[in-house]
């Protein structure tokens, strides 16, 4: 722990927290700690910053670095550690590798520090918070101290009432609220929690109405917690509850070892041995005192209320110190939740139904044929059927995606826009329906895409089919609700109002993919054709967009071939068939690509833009180069360079020139078009400085691969290659890696192999030819693209760039959509029906 690294760190933990500064999340978070008792750990600040690590601590006469060596002198034990190692080999060798390995760490019989007592004290309670967020929107957060539900875990009593809280299927609290109007989500559950203390919060977005009946969301809130308590705990519910989770724990998938080994290391200084690896997953213990134990604290006596509105702006009298969020505080008696309770609307609240969505068949399907690869099952004028039965995993679920290419989706912003909506609507039409679905483990999505609109789900098999038809019908039966709409409308202004606030490096993204996609609007467009759109426009457009489509369904896992065949041919059944069909199918020239921008070799391309936040002080820059279109050879090129250059270029930038706490390198993707780009985000260096930093490092990095020994390069090709060759972890992410091919076109499922092999043949001269025709400065192929985001700590440097911006080295973009309209454009490997490759 040398002081140079100390001196790094404190500069990467207050560049991390300038990142958060305009984060509302971070800043209501650091707000309910302060609103706390001052002499309790969990009142301090959660991150630290350059005053709390450096200027402070040199101001009372201390060494960061000394109190740091102090801390670990006084706290680090093998005593109190827990270690997983996750591996092939067998138990004897790995114990030997961990003894070997960790030998050294000292038991210094220390013991557990323990902060008794709970952090908010009667003042803290019964009170009304009333902030100031930096986007949109209005939020309220009702939130309790309760006993920790890990003094209780087998009984799960946190699960319970989370369970109940937060439903959102019929009668439920939510249902009523999104029924009159007053939420677009709510959620529950404990948060915050030790083994010393804990908190139940229930987290509600608001509407515009929503924001002016908070004492009647509050109320209704409240008589659903007497409802739970008039109504005892009910076994069926804990025993459904108990259910889904055993399901759930004994078909979970495998997720990356990494993620896994965090979690049971985690879970081995909470739990006892035997829990281990379940942890709270199951909780077979019915105990209905403990539930009421916990549901009796849920009382106005020993609430608090965070009710977060931009209307607050100008009404607040306090400021936190950290973040600078501004609040009042107002003390609340019972007697008045009393009241509003009281005057809360009489919507029929009642607990919920029992879940037919609960899978009882879990057997698995047969696989008469185990090919590795999505097979072409089925084609028509109106659709594609790609198949995957599952041959790796043996759970019983199964994936399924259908997307719809509708050209009418995207000829304008207001049809993107109303493309949008209309995906949301089926979302708020299904829920309370299908809340269940999700709750046992069936997952669903519909959203809008840049050629039309895609329905997902995955999950348990048993009753997806029973799902998806209801996604179907509602597709074809689909009518505006005029109340619904005005709800999701406003939702959709106000995620566009909240795009300004986005971090800088993410409006840099924004921009490249703006300037790389020939069909994408500018949320600014979006955003003025929705201030004018009403329900009948949706009502008008929705025949429109259904008018003329094509889908195609990707199907895979626990599914048979006959299934999937059943499924499509249904679709086609109700959209394309009978004598009034509301679909019919493309003309071949109509079916929608998505297409690149083909930059020229030999320019540097940059476009210079204020952030959209100027009180934010971050800058950013993306820094991308565009190699070229989908070819084996190339692509291992592209990738190998990357993993070689990574670790290399976040020393250099981040640890070493302390440009800023993001900054990465990643290879990039666009529709089958390769890439890479360094996005750095940075409040001590210029959008154009950090430009120059990058390229300072090329020309480094440039030396580091002609001295890189033949040892080396051969343990990067032989980690490339050990990537590529394992395999996948869970369907979804099989799924996905099918679908990129499918959705871009270049249906190369069989790449790992051609790529491995390419990779096998690679030689360092190949890395170092392939740097200096793309990558290098000045390289004859380079093809650069610098996204450059000022934030308000550089705004005279914006100015400057813009005065001269004719520069003989570079070509400014002006003007994105001029500029894009000049270009020429990438070939799509996606062609029409006819064209499709086999």
């Amino acid at each position: 722990m040398s002081p140079d690294a100390t001196m790094r760190e404190i500069k990467a933990v207050d560049s991390e927290n300038q990142k958060n500064l305009l984060s509302d999340s971070w800043r209501m978070y650091q707000l309910q700690k302060h609103l706390s008792a001052k002499d309790h750990p969990y009142h301090k600040f959660s991150t630290g910053n350059w005053d709390t690590l450096e200027v402070r601590p040199k101001a009372k006469g201390l060494d960061t670095r000394d109190e740091l060596i102090k801390f670990y002198e006084e706290n680090y034990s093998a005593n109190l550690m827990h270690l997983v190692v996750y591996g092939k080999k067998n138990l004897d060798d790995i114990q030997h590798m961990v003894e070997e390995k960790f030998h050294g760490i000292r038991n210094t019989a220390r013991s557990c520090s323990i902060y008794p007592g709970r952090p908010c004290t009667s003042e803290h309670l019964q009170v009304l918070i009333k902030a100031v967020p930096v986007k949109e929107g209005h939020k309220l957060n009702i939130i309790w101290p309760v006993t920790p539900n890990i003094r209780h875990y087998k009984e799960g009593p946190c699960r319970y009432l989370s369970h109940l809280i937060g439903h959102e299927g019929e009668g439920s609290l939510f249902f009523v609220l999104k029924n009159l109007g007053w939420a677009t989500s709510l959620g529950a559950g404990e948060t915050d929690w030790s083994n010393e203390f804990s908190f139940f919060a229930v987290g509600i977005d608001l509407t515009d109405a929503g924001q002016e009946h908070m004492e009647d969301i509050v109320g209704l809130l409240f008589k659903y917690i007497l409802l739970l308590k008039e109504s005892g705990v009910n076994k069926w519910i804990f025993e459904e509850i108990c259910a889904i989770g055993e399901t759930m724990f004994h078909f979970q998938d495998k997720v990356p070892p990494f993620n896994y080994v965090a979690r049971v290391a985690s879970n081995m200084r909470l739990y006892p041995p035997h829990d281990w690896l379940a942890a709270s997953s199951l909780f077979p213990e019915f105990n209905p005192d403990t539930i009421q134990m916990v549901l009796l604290e849920l009382t106005p006596s020993n609430v608090r209320i965070l009710w977060e509105s931009k209307k607050f702006d100008g009404c607040t009298n306090m400021i936190e110190p950290w973040y600078g969020t501004t609040y009042s505080v107002e003390n609340i008696l019972d007697i008045t939740i009393q009241q509003w309770k009281d005057g809360a609307p009489n919507d029929l609240l009642s607990l919920p139904a029992p879940n037919v969505f609960i899978p009882t068949d879990l057997s698995l399907k047969i696989v008469q044929e185990k090919a590795k690869f999505p097979v072409l099952l089925r084609k028509s004028f109106f659709s594609r059927l790609w198949f995957k039965a599952d041959t790796l995993f043996f759970t019983p679920k199964a994936y399924v995606k259908i997307d719809f290419n509708c050209p009418e989706s995207g000829h304008s912003p207001e049809a993107e826009v109303l493309t949008d909506i209309f995906t949301r609507l089926l979302m708020d039409y299904l829920n309370e329906y299908a809340y269940d679905a999700q709750v046992a483990g069936l997952y669903y999505s519909v959203y809008h895409t840049s050629t039309g609109f895609q329905i997902v789900s995955i999950g348990y098999n048993h009753k997806m089919r029973i799902l998806l038809d209801t996604i179907i019908t509602k597709v074809v039966d689909f009518k505006v609700k005029r109340d619904r709409f005005s709800v999701i409308k406003e939702t959709v202004i106000k995620e566009y109002q909240n795009f300004k606030f986005k971090q800088p490096y993410q409006q840099a993204s924004y921009y490249c993919s703006l300037i790389l996609e020939d069909q994408s609007w500018p949320w600014n467009e979006a955003l003025e054709a929705l201030s004018h759109l009403e329900a009948d426009d949706l009502a008008k457009f929705i025949p429109c967009l259904l008018s003329r489509a094509f889908f195609e369904c990707y199907t895979a896992g626990n599914i048979s071939s006959n299934e999937a065949e059943s499924l499509v041919q249904h679709i086609e059944d109700v959209m394309f068939g009978g004598t009034q069909p509301i679909c019919k199918p493309l003309y071949p020239s109509q079916h929608l690509t998505n297409r690149i921008l083909k930059l020229e070799s030999g320019v540097n391309y940059f476009y210079p833009i204020q952030g959209l936040n100027q009180q934010d002080e971050n800058s950013a820059l993306l820094y991308y180069i565009q190699v070229g279109q989908d070819d084996f050879r190339l692509n291992v090129k592209l990738q190998l360079f990357v993993l070689i250059a990574k670790q290399p270029a976040f020393h250099q930038l981040r640890s070493v020139e302390q440009l800023g706490y993001i900054t990465f390198l990643t290879k990039r993707n666009d529709s089958g078009i390769q890439g890479v780009q360094f996005i750095v985000q940075s409040t001590v260096k210029d959008p154009a400085q950090l430009d120059e930093r990058v390229e300072v490092f090329l020309d480094m990095f440039e030396s580091k691969l002609h001295t890189m020994s033949d040892d080396e390069f051969l343990s990067n090709k032989g980690t490339l290659i050990d990537m590529k060759l394992e395999k996948h972890k869970n369907l979804r992410e099989e799924s996905a890696f099918f679908w990129t091919e499918i959705e871009d076109g270049t249906l190369k499922f069989d790449r790992t192999e051609p790529e491995v092999a390419a990779l096998r043949e690679l030689t360092k001269k190949d890395v170092i030819e392939f740097f200096n025709n793309y990558i290098k400065i000045g390289a004859p192929l380079k093809k650069k693209l610098s996204l450059q985001v000022y934030g308000g700590v550089h705004s005279s440097e914006y100015e400057a760039v813009i005065r001269n911006e004719n520069n003989c080295h570079s070509m400014c973009i002006d003007d994105i959509l001029s500029f894009r309209g000049s270009q020429p454009l990438y070939g799509s490997y996606k062609g029409g029906l006819g064209l499709m490759k086999l």
